[in-house]
């Protein structure tokens, strides 16, 4: 009898806690690999997945994960239709007139890449170097400041995967790129030998989760999974999975 009734009493704490987890309706591009993408199952995976899966856990809160298309993706904020965005989202000053953020989770600047035995230290010796970027993209906009916007020095490509390979065949002497894209390909492209080469003059950003203005509540939620993340080391351990080992300190909100 003692037995029964503490079975009972476990089965009602079990749905008495699941009854107060609140569910994250989470939406996310599956296009920026390695942070969102679909897998084989039609799934969301990457370290933005992992990052607001286990922030969701530190705050005993479950997630719907939704893939949702780049363009529009803020809308679904103010219509109600996604309670929280995380999908490579960097922190702007434009962006913050119409979400709120959580403090930032990732480091989200340029970097150079060279092969491991190249002797180009700075953005200032890509001069007498020609240099691959992604069209359009904030590297090809640093390296157009650099070599100027028609210099025939510069390739452009439509992926950085092309251009990593590129790279790779010594088509190019550099690449620039973003750095959590790159980690990724050299972590899962070893066998290529690069390295990052980073450089003061590169604008430091920072990805944050996005939530609808004025929802104070759910962001200091997030805030304070990210901070228990961290502390516990979560945080680590799904950087180092995806990237390395240099695992970043992050900013206060």
């Amino acid at each position: 009898m003692l037995k029964r009734f503490a079975l009972i009493g476990t089965l009602l704490a079990l749905l008495t806690s699941a009854a107060q987890a609140e569910t994250w309706v989470v939406g996310s591009g599956g296009t920026y690999r390695p942070f969102e993408f679909e897998n084989s199952q039609k799934q969301l995976e990457g370290f933005d997945i992992d990052i607001i899966k286990a922030v969701a856990k530190a705050q005993n809160a479950e997630v719907k994960l939704i893939n949702t298309p780049w363009e529009g993706i803020f809308a679904t904020l103010g219509s109600g239709d996604r309670d929280i965005i995380i999908s490579g989202i960097t922190i702007t000053d434009k962006r913050k007139q119409m979400v709120d953020f959580s403090a930032p989770y990732f480091p989200a600047e340029q970097s150079i890449v060279v092969p491991k035995d190249s002797k180009i230290d700075s953005l200032a010796a890509l001069k007498n170097e020609k240099v691959g970027v992604v069209n359009s993209s904030t590297g090809d906009i640093v390296v157009s400041d650099v070599l100027g916007k028609n210099s025939t020095a510069i390739k452009r490509f439509d992926n950085t995967p092309l251009l990593l390979q590129e790279l790779f065949e010594d088509g190019i002497g550099a690449a620039v790129g973003d750095v959590g894209v790159v980690k990724y390909y050299i972590k899962t492209h070893p066998e290529k030998q690069f390295k990052l080469v980073p450089d003061a003059k590169f604008e430091r950003q920072y990805f944050g989760i996005a939530v609808a203005k004025g929802n104070d509540a759910l962001r200091e939620k997030i805030n304070a999974g990210l901070k228990t993340i961290v502390a516990d080391g979560t945080y680590a351990k799904i950087y180092s999975a995806w990237f390395d080992s240099n695992v970043p300190v992050l900013p206060a909100e």
